[in-house]
């Protein structure tokens, strides 16, 4: 996006990426679902299921075909790491994960596992079972998760008035030619565990409404799914959006951080989240507000555009009880 572009014409390109496009693809599975009820509000980074004094979270991801042919390594382990993130997303710390792996033989598998070996080390997540089958046509890739939460943060609890911050972690690079920047795999694991750690604090603490991390969706895909799931709209300025040095605001929108978080909070609140966020050298601000109207506005540079309206397009097809 240029300077002189109008607002209108990133915002239609930004509706036709392929990670926009993907998120909408879960529409489907909603169908036949009825209602999101306390046991399974599907829509969130993981199903949580009470168990006493607490939840067990749940979460599966699945890698892109194309992506686990070509980075095999770091397809392994985005395969931990993004499930872990989710688990954080809901206030939660990870126990274990399990995975299949189908590959074309046993030197194709290897770099898969090496990836997931890593990940699982850094993140202190261990593997602890799985599928594998090593006479596939093709190299896929599946893994999914278990952790804990004592107190939830959820995609279903943001408010009309509640602020819109954006964290992210900005000590990282591009692995081209996908867009995810990747600040994790020379990150120190004592760094990245303490930084998980953030998201069960501030469940505990009640200082979050609602949380979820960015995926493939970019930051508006996902702030689209967050919205659905509470039934709010929201107003955003893309110059706060916290993004590194150098890099186009188009190509930020649609990029996939490994440590990357939307989160809601009353105004009261939104200090200390910051504080919290930059004590661990972690951007974290707050770019505008929750809305009673479903929709979802975007400002920059004087303009104003209308993203999306959930009300007459809805993204996922959320079904929430009143």
């Amino acid at each position: 996006m240029t300077a002189t572009e109008p607002l209108g014409d990133l915002c239609r390109r930004l509706r036709e990426t392929p990670g926009m496009q993907h998120k909408r693809d879960i529409a489907l599975a909603y169908r036949g679902l009825g209602p999101a009820s306390e046991l399974a509000r599907n829509g969130d980074d993981c199903a949580a299921i009470a168990d006493g004094d607490g939840y067990s979270l749940f979460a599966i991801e699945g890698l892109i075909e194309e992506f686990v042919r070509r980075e095999p390594w770091f397809a392994g382990y985005c395969a931990v790491m993004v499930n872990v993130s989710d688990v954080a997303a809901m206030g939660g710390r990870a126990l274990a994960v399990v995975d299949a792996l189908w590959a074309a033989g046993s030197e194709r598998a290897e770099p898969i596992l090496a990836g997931m070996r890593a990940a699982a080390a850094a993140y202190g997540v261990p593997i602890v079972g799985g599928h594998t089958n090593l006479r596939s046509d093709a190299d896929r890739l599946a893994v999914a998760i278990l952790g804990r939460a004592t107190k939830l943060l959820s995609s279903f609890g943001a408010c009309a008035g509640d602020e819109l911050l954006v964290a992210v972690d900005l000590r990282g690079a591009y692995v081209d030619p996908y867009p995810y920047w990747n600040c994790s795999t020379h990150a120190p694991p004592e760094r990245l565990r303490a930084d998980l750690e953030l998201f069960p604090a501030l469940a505990e603490d009640e200082l979050c409404t609602a949380a979820k991390d960015i995926s493939m969706g970019g930051v508006l895909g996902t702030l689209l799914m967050l919205l659905e799931c509470s039934n709010v709209g929201a107003g955003i300025d893309l110059a706060r959006i916290p993004k590194p040095a150098g890099v186009a605001l188009e190509r930020w929108l649609v990029s996939f951080p490994s440590f990357g978080y939307l989160l809601t909070a009353p105004p009261g609140h939104v200090a200390e989240i910051r504080r919290r966020f930059g004590d661990r050298a972690i951007a974290c601000e707050s770019v505008g507000a929750c809305t009673a109207e479903r929709s979802l506005t975007l400002s920059h540079l004087g303009e104003t555009e209308t993203f999306w309206e959930l009300e007459r397009t809805p993204f996922m097809g959320v079904h929430v009880p009143a």
